[in-house]
């Protein structure tokens, strides 16, 4: 390290007593570069639900997601201190008003992320054994079913196959190189970076540059639907076409907003005042790069196919639905098939389409480690702050939180046991919304009670006001949107968000007496007296109230 770095380090603000100042914001972008990869996950889904509109959906959502960045970069150059990313930071705004409200923002942010990796060690185990063995393989065929959750959702189930296994050895090793601490993770993930981006960037230009787009995929600019016996055919813009408009809109979000997890290691960069904005700025554009041209790309390149097997109703008047080729296949829908579909975009052989399947899943596996490291970062500070239970706060000799990391482990094998992924990542984006709702109203709110306190980078105030409105926007996507992935996934994201308040309670009350750790109290304010200074007023409970009303209205309004 040089003296002028040195120097850097020593004048940044001390990290949290656990982890160190490893990295500079570089470092934050390659371990945040996990982020593009998601597009794998939910690509084909969002297809399968709105047909033609599928490549202006995902340029719609990254653009709002470039502009919601803004809002969180501002918060978290507050507090240089803290790890966790912008739920931290913005649990602090609602603290003063609600103690219940503050940590259902960690909560369902971490809901929110950490489920990226067991959807996507099921997409990285499923790129694998369709590469190695026939579909109709027993390998790939064999399962134990362990629980019917048809409750829940329509064909759902806890099960063991050859998908759970492989995925089960992945998360394992992902988590044995966290255990290294944030440097290793950057340097592991800066390799796996620039293996995963080759493969996206050629996705994305490669059908462009051949001539393999045909414009007839990508028009008439309608809605998805069906007609009465199941076929698909152009939507019309009524309330139907809406929902459908929505859902593609809320399952994209999920994907495209993911990069404000570049904000997460702020604790661990050596100069967080100036390397903060940096990190979610760049991890921003590489997003709205890749999120741009590889869903263009696809779409214009598969269109939305033909026809296969019409729909059938049985003597008892069960339906089996129609059977597409193209974006509407089922394997695309689920997102197995689609390795094998980006492969025949760059022209790729038998042996080029074998590496490009493996730089996909080398790709997939970057996702892993940037889930790991940015939830369990999360856990780590809600409960340093005092938000969740203690053991949470435990690191090992490396500086990483390892029992945040174990319990992120354990949660994700649990989902990886599911049997829908989209569903999966339909009730986590629940909970994402409900964060995204409550952070970017929670700008605003540090405007008006730190008037005083330095910014390192301030967002214009315009910039604050259009992230407020958007927040409305997000909750009227999961207001329409959420069940078009399955009846229950709106009512199922919102049960496992409210579970946070037993948890705070026992945390709050019964081991900490009702009263935060020292650790928080300088950021609350109550070494200062700031704590019981509320110049936001009514109006946070304003926004909250106005919140549940879009969902229920949305919720009402959407057509099926």
């Amino acid at each position: 390290m040089s003296a002028a770095e040195e120097a850097v380090v020593a004048a940044a603000p001390k990290a949290i007593a656990g982890l160190e100042r490893g990295i500079d914001w570089t470092g934050a972008f390659w371990v945040a570069s996990g982020v593009p990869p998601l597009v794998l996950f939910s690509i084909g889904a969002v297809a399968a639900t709105v047909g033609k509109l599928s490549w202006i959906i995902w340029m719609a959502s990254i653009g709002l997601g470039f502009i919601q960045s803004f809002t969180y970069a501002e918060i978290a150059g507050l507090f240089p201190n803290k790890s966790g990313g912008t739920s931290v930071y913005g649990a602090i705004a609602w603290v003063r008003y609600s103690k219940v409200i503050a940590p259902i923002s960690v909560w369902c942010n971490w809901f929110a992320w950490s489920p990226v990796q067991a959807t996507g060690s099921a997409l990285a185990a499923g790129y694998i054994l369709s590469a190695l063995f026939a579909p109709d393989s027993v390998v790939n065929t064999w399962q134990i079913t362990l629980l019917d959750l048809g409750s829940i959702k329509s064909g759902l189930t806890l099960r063991i196959n050859g998908v759970f296994l492989l995925g089960a050895v992945l998360m394992f090793s992902v988590k044995a190189i966290q255990d290294g601490g944030i440097l290793r993770s950057a340097n592991t993930t800066k390799i796996l970076g620039i293996s995963a981006m080759i493969p996206l960037i050629l996705i994305g230009v490669v059908p462009i540059l051949t001539g393999d787009i045909v414009k007839s995929n990508f028009f008439p600019l309608v809605p998805l639907a069906h007609d009465a016996v199941g076929h698909v055919i152009d939507g019309t813009w009524n309330m139907n076409g809406i929902t459908v408009l929505a859902g593609g809109m809320f399952l994209a979000a999920w994907s495209t907003y993911g990069f404000e997890t570049a904000v997460c290691y702020t604790s661990e960069l050596k100069n967080p005042k100036t390397d903060t904005f940096k990190a979610i700025f760049y991890s921003g554009l590489l997003c709205v790069v890749v999120y741009t041209l590889v869903p263009f790309a696809f779409q214009g390149f598969l269109g939305l196919g033909a026809l296969v097997t019409p729909a059938a109703v049985d003597a008892t008047g069960a339906v089996t639905p129609a059977v597409y080729s193209g974006m509407l296949a089922p394997d695309i829908y689920s997102g197995m098939g689609v390795a094998a579909v980006m492969a025949k975009m760059v022209h790729a052989g038998r042996l080029i389409g074998a590496v490009v399947v493996v730089m996909l899943v080398l790709a997939l596996v970057l996702s892993l480690i940037t889930s790991m490291a940015g939830s369990s970062r999360t856990l780590y500070q809600a409960s340093v702050d005092g938000w969740l239970p203690k053991y949470l706060s435990k690191v090992n000799e490396h500086h990483a939180p390892s029992n945040a990391m174990l319990t992120d482990l354990c949660f994700n094998l649990l989902l990886l046991l599911m049997s829908d992924s989209v569903f999966v990542i339909g009730a986590a984006n629940v909970g994402y919304m409900i964060f995204n709702f409550l952070n970017l109203n929670a700008g605003w709110i540090h405007r008006l009670d730190r008037p005083l306190q330095e910014r390192p980078w301030r967002a214009p105030t315009w910039v604050l006001v259009v992230g407020a409105a958007l927040s409305f926007v997000n909750l009227a996507f999961m207001g329409f949107g959420a069940d078009v992935y399955g009846v229950g996934t709106l009512s199922t994201g919102l049960a496992f968000c409210a579970l946070i308040v037993p948890v705070f309670v026992y945390r709050h009350y019964i081991q900490d007496k009702g009263h935060f750790p020292e650790e928080m109290k300088e950021d609350l304010g109550h070494n200062s007296g700031e704590s019981v200074i509320k110049r936001a007023g009514i109006w946070p409970f304003v926004v909250l109230v106005l919140g549940v009303a879009v969902v229920a209205i949305t919720h009402k309004l959407a057509v099926y």
